[in-house]
């Protein structure tokens, strides 16, 4: 994954000034035995929309398929999961109304003192960046095929999301320690996004112009370089799944991401099980 400078500025911006952070609980054997308690924080990317059978609120698009169960079943952790489509981090602290759905609580709600292991999901969506990318982008696209309506310099697209990127890092801070707050005994992983756009080419089933592409993937890069970041500076670990699902992308001939017309089980832009069992594998490891 590109993590190059953009992470290396992000990090030493929030490290300046900071004390040590204190010691993970992933340094020592044993954190997470079998019984402990899980508590699955995210947005779509962790809830598994479409994936077997639905588990969480109406309209957060949460299935059985999706890593946090995944994970559970294999360390034999009592789950709480809280994931929803669409989730954002104020919806740690506010309440979230899904699509179709009836307001749910504030995901941090569902913590306590006696949490062992949390996992945080999340960041893609803030400022609706990604669901205007897969909406708005793509719906410009159909008058400029060949341009780059929504992310050439100076489109209102582009200077959102910047904006957006910009604020991030500090954002996720902020939401690690209102976890460790209410969890101070839990180990706590944030999880990075997959490789969702192609490195090369175009395809029917990403009907971005063909000029957004390049930004699209930089996008999804430069967020899990904000989240690495951020996880840095708390002192918790980061779960890199860009790497493993890196050449599985939308137009990828294998692809572990649907795109606008899902191939099998799976809910347009997201995650097939095939991903979602990389990122439980990835957790396992991490926990080991």
């Amino acid at each position: 994954m590109r993590r190059g400078a953009s992470l290396l500025v992000v990090a030493a911006v929030l490290l300046a000034g900071c004390s040590d952070p204190p010691e993970s609980k992933l340094d020592r054997p044993g954190t997470v035995p079998s019984g402990s308690s899980y508590v699955a924080l995210g947005d779509s990317y962790s809830a598994g929309p479409r994936l077997g059978p639905s588990t969480g609120a109406v309209g957060c698009e949460q299935t059985k398929g999706n890593y946090p169960h995944l994970l559970a079943d294999r360390l034999g952790l009592d789950l709480t999961d809280v994931t929803c489509g669409g989730a954002t981090s104020t919806d740690l602290t506010e309440s979230q109304t899904p699509p179709n759905g009836s307001p749910v609580p504030p995901q941090l709600d569902a913590l306590s003192s006696s949490t062992d292991l949390v996992t945080i999901g999340m960041g893609g969506n803030d400022g609706k960046v990604f669901s205007e990318l897969v909406t708005t982008c793509v719906g410009k696209a159909a008058k400029d095929r060949g341009g780059a309506p929504c992310t050439a310099e100076g489109a209102s697209f582009r200077v959102r999301a910047e904006r957006q990127i910009g604020k991030l890092p500090t954002r996720m801070v902020e939401a690690i320690e209102a976890v460790r707050e209410r969890a101070p005994e839990a180990t706590i992983i944030v999880v990075g996004y997959p490789a969702i756009f192609p490195e090369d080419g175009t395809c029917p089933l990403l009907p971005l112009a063909r000029g957004d592409y390049p930004y699209a993937r930089e996008l999804v890069s430069r967020i899990n370089d904000g989240l690495a970041a951020a996880a840095d500076q708390a002192g918790v670990e980061y779960v890199d799944v860009w790497d493993a699902t890196d050449g599985h992308d939308i137009c990828a001939t294998d692809p572990w991401i649907a795109g606008i017309i899902p191939a099998h089980s799976g809910l347009e832009y997201h995650p097939y099980a095939e991903e979602q069992a990389v990122v439980a594998d990835l957790l396992v490891a991490a926990l080991r």
